[in-house]
């Protein structure tokens, strides 16, 4: 069986945050890869991640991008 991606979004639901996370779920759609994405809006969690500044997108646990809303030809190219 094809292992699932994890995508998590993180941030507090700003503007920003929330266009980060259209996008990823945009890519995914169109890539067809098989993946789940998380909003993750707890401070702790995002500080978790080493992530002091959102929005901010983590795959498969590694960071991708801080600060800023990605853009849709990046996260196609990090989910391949």
């Amino acid at each position: 069986m094809e292992k699932k991606m994890e995508i998590k979004v993180l941030g507090p639901g700003c503007a920003k945050c929330k266009q980060a996370e259209q996008i990823v779920k945009e890519a995914v759609a169109e890539s067809g890869v098989t993946a789940t994405v998380e909003k993750v809006t707890d401070v702790m969690q995002i500080a978790g991640y080493g992530v002091f500044g959102t929005p901010a997108v983590v795959v498969d646990g590694e960071v991708k991008i801080v600060g800023k809303v990605p853009k849709k030809k990046d996260v196609m190219a990090w989910i391949r």
